[in-house]
């Protein structure tokens, strides 16, 4: 029994070790297998998501102004 256990937090430690650099890759959006202790800047990755950001909302409101002004258009080709 103390065996099993032994061979248990051997693979507790382990799992850990290899689940760490894992998780901060996958909480940074990188390559899970890339270099977690990369020095990214946070500058990149404002402008990164700033961007994105920026495409979805601009878009989002030009489909709501086009949604808007449907009736008033099918009222001016009458």
């Amino acid at each position: 029994m103390i065996q099993y256990m032994k061979y248990f937090f051997v693979g507790m430690v382990v799992g850990a070790i290899i689940a760490f650099p894992l998780g901060i890759n996958f909480g940074r959006d990188e390559p899970l297998l890339s270099n977690p202790f990369k020095n990214s800047e946070v500058k990149e990755q404002v402008k990164k998501r700033a961007s994105e950001t920026g495409k979805e909302i601009v878009e989002e409101a030009r489909e709501t102004l086009h949604k808007a002004t449907e009736p008033v258009k099918k009222e001016l080709e009458k």
